[in-house]
């Protein structure tokens, strides 16, 4: 038993499991605003284990194929040597097993919801897939990144609704946008690291004072992407006081990292923007529930 726990803890931290409630609120966050278009009953049934199951999947295939083909880079930084493949907790090969389990998990999964989700899974890991392998030849990585989370609230959408939506389309800017901002943020730690072995970023490309600034505009568009999905659906007061306390966290996000400190880009990376998918999730579903 003990075994079993320290094989689902090792696992769980080779794909950071805990770092899933990034997408997941936004992903229910599209199901509360196809809920204007579709009875409740129909979203928060079956099909949300399925959509889970399938965000699950994806993320940790994602995550997993990120490890395996960063495995020498990961083992050459010492911020990141200690991570399960370089430390030698988890081989090369048992990390390829992990990877297509969870690929059959979200294909099937995405089979379970509907046939236009089921032939869009390939599509959808070729994306998340190929984030991994950009940072090696386009400095635009980060906003690969963000496309591949930003695809949850639309495939949430999809399954639910069965059709593409202005609505599911602009939040998942909305998250590209938020996602390519920090990771702009958290790779400015790694900017000297990655310069030497040639790895392409936004830090290295035009230094971390700039990316700093171009994280800040980022995040200011999400803002607007989010104003904009109120405004499309018949959203109250309780969604906008959501938009003020996004200005909020994401302010105290940005006045928390400088070029000159970067100590506190984990605080700013976990910690706030795990707050913000769920408070931001909150609100809209307050606001669908008490209109």
């Amino acid at each position: 038993m003990a075994e079993l726990f320290y094989s689902i803890r090792t696992f769980g931290s080779l794909i950071k499991f805990s770092h899933t409630i990034f997408a997941l609120p936004f992903a229910l966050i599209s199901l509360v605003l196809a809920s204007y278009e579709i009875p409740f009953s129909l979203i928060f049934g079956e099909k949300l284990l399925w959509i889970v199951l399938a965000m699950v999947g994806a993320r940790s295939a994602a995550m997993g194929f990120n490890r395996v083909v960063d495995a020498d880079f990961d083992k050459k930084n010492p911020r990141t040597s200690s991570r399960e493949i370089p430390a030698g907790k988890i081989t090369v090969q048992t990390a390829w097993v992990f990877i297509l389990l969870a690929s059959s998990l979200f294909v099937f999964s995405a089979w379970m919801l509907n046939e236009l989700c089921f032939y869009l899974s390939p599509v959808a890991l070729s994306v998340i897939f190929f984030y991994s392998l950009t940072k090696r030849f386009t400095w635009a990585a980060h906003l690969f990144l963000g496309l591949g989370i930003g695809l949850a609230p639309v495939g949430a959408w999809l399954a639910i609704t069965g059709e593409f939506d202005l609505v599911p389309i602009l939040l998942g800017f909305a998250v590209t946008s938020w996602i390519a901002g920090f990771d702009i943020i958290y790779a400015c730690q790694d900017v000297d690291f990655d310069r030497n072995v040639s790895l392409k970023s936004i830090p290295v490309r035009f230094g971390v004072e700039n990316s700093l600034f171009f994280a800040r505009m980022l995040h200011g568009i999400m803002v607007l992407l989010m104003l904009a999905v109120g405004l499309l659906v018949p959203s109250g007061w309780i969604y906008f006081a959501g938009m003020i306390t996004l200005v909020v966290l994401l302010t105290i996000e940005h006045r928390l990292v400088n070029p000159k400190d970067l100590s506190k880009i984990n605080i700013a990376f976990f910690h706030l923007n795990s707050a913000i998918s769920v408070v931001l999730f909150f609100f809209v579903l307050t606001d669908r529930l008490f209109p």
